[in-house]
């Protein structure tokens, strides 16, 4: 890719250096088209490996974001669930050094880097540029508290066993976590891989030497969290979120055209308002198929309409579903949750797919996959309690929820007649008024972006 042409001096050039993931890159996407949308003198680039830019080079964008990219750094993404640990620490050795040749052949200078939080090397980069960085975190700022405070106090590893042999009795005695989010803590190192988990520590550890910390949260949805976050660094802390397509809603030219199956809105418009539940676990991890099954087996039971986006076991899971449901590869989420015949969400607890459904008002049922997604389900159903979760129980080594389970759940989730259920969908409502406001002119989110904004701008004009 040709970067030569010489544009106008007074031009900002961004680099956005996302993780190569696709709950990474779709946040690092809409927060350089919001930025694309304050400031027309910016120039965005985006770098994404040979791999994503198959994927999402062809999709629309404003004139100001260009792709660029850096080889992948394991065979394509279908090797990913295979050995997620080794693709981590991949990403953390093979992708720092094309970066920098790419940053030497960018056109105009770069100005400032948007980078991910969990490419651990990408701030020593722009320190040694003298670039500003802005850490971007894409998952909520509870779960940045939770692994930063637990990082802090791991170094004292004599605490860190006592704390966690003592159980219950001392759990509470990590500063700045409360005790329910030191026992998701617990149940996020028993259950994943130690590499990961400890990688993910060191990437947060470098971001005090950042100049900016970018959460694609809401300070309304995490305001002490934030507060937190805001005394401890030296730089500013920014929520500029819900970084999801919003400014996309109104441009109906980009519906399902590139895609199989653009019958699914089509569908939703035959079926009542509330009536539907929205269905998708996630782009990357999956359950066992003796899960899934009871999972099919339970959706039928209930009679309950849905629309389940299952990318790659689709074709599968058609044929088991009958016709209560549509089982599609793919959808346009944020217009689907729009759509008035959505009633609930049945999620992973992904954190785009948690702030698409906030935005939209729509209450969730929570089945946390992995890592930040348990804290996410307890902030979900506990501290905005706009949602329920799917309780499962220990059946040989997997957490397994039955058919029977499932069937009763799902109905007394979509019944909007019963009471729990209206007061569910507005508190749901609530929330999503909350949202709105922080989007607008005058609102956090909106105050934020445009500070960062005039900071980036400044720091180049300077």
């Amino acid at each position: 890719m040709d970067f030569s042409s010489a544009e106008p001096p007074t031009v900002c050039h961004v680099v956005a250096m996302p993780f190569p993931g696709r709950g990474h890159i779709n946040p690092m996407m809409n927060l350089c088209k919001l930025l694309s949308s304050k400031r027309h003198d910016f120039i965005i680039t985006l770098v994404v490996t040979e791999e994503w830019l198959g994927y999402i080079g062809s999709d629309p964008k404003p004139n100001n974001i260009r792709f660029a990219s850096i080889p992948n750094v394991v065979p394509p993404e279908r090797l990913k669930a295979v050995d997620f640990p080794g693709f981590y620490e991949a990403t953390m050795t093979k992708m720092e050094a094309p970066f920098e040749q790419l940053l030497d052949r960018l056109e105009p200078p770069v100005d400032a880097i948007l980078g991910d939080v969990e490419l651990m090397w990408a701030i020593g980069v722009g320190n040694r540029r003298n670039i500003p960085v802005a850490s971007v975190w894409t998952m909520p700022a509870a779960f940045f508290s939770m692994l930063h405070h637990y990082d802090l106090f791991a170094r004292n590893r004599h605490l860190l066993v006592n704390s966690f042999e003592l159980g219950e009795q001392h759990v509470d005695h990590i500063p700045g976590l409360s005790s329910t989010q030191v026992d998701d803590l617990q149940t996020i190192f028993n259950e994943n891989d130690h590499r990961v988990l400890h990688l993910a520590m060191e990437c947060i550890s470098k971001v005090p030497k950042a100049q900016y910390l970018l959460l694609t949260s809401v300070y309304e949805l995490e305001p002490q969290t934030i507060d937190t976050l805001n005394a401890i660094f030296s730089f500013p802390v920014y929520p500029i979120g819900p970084a999801i397509p919003y400014l996309e809603l109104e441009d109906n030219s980009s519906i399902t055209t590139s895609h199989n199956d653009p019958n699914y809105l089509q569908w939703l418009d035959s079926q009542s308002t509330g009536s539907v539940l929205y269905i998708s676990l996630g782009s990357f991890l999956s359950v066992s198929g003796a899960q899934m099954d009871e999972i099919v087996a339970g959706l039928r039971n209930s009679d309950v309409r849905f629309l389940w986006v299952a990318r790659g076991e689709a074709s599968r899971l058609k044929e088991s579903c009958g016709d209560v449901g549509l089982v599609v590869p793919w959808c346009d989420q944020l217009k689907v949750l729009c759509h008035p015949s959505i009633g609930g969400f049945w999620t992973h607890c992904g954190w785009n797919s948690t702030l698409e459904s906030i935005f939209t008002g729509i209450p969730m049922l929570t089945f946390p996959l992995f890592l930040d997604q348990l804290p996410i389900s307890r902030l979900i159903v506990e501290d905005w309690k706009i949602g329920w979760r799917v309780k499962r129980s220990k059946v040989g080594s997997e957490m397994f929820v039955t058919k029977e389970e499932i069937s009763e759940l799902v109905q007394r989730f979509m019944n909007v007649e019963s009471g729990e259920s209206k007061e569910l969908r507005e508190r749901a409502r609530g929330l999503k008024g909350i949202f709105r406001q922080a989007i607008i002119e005058g609102g956090s989110s909106y105050t934020n972006l445009d500070a960062f904004v005039e900071s980036i701008a400044l720091s180049h004009n300077h």
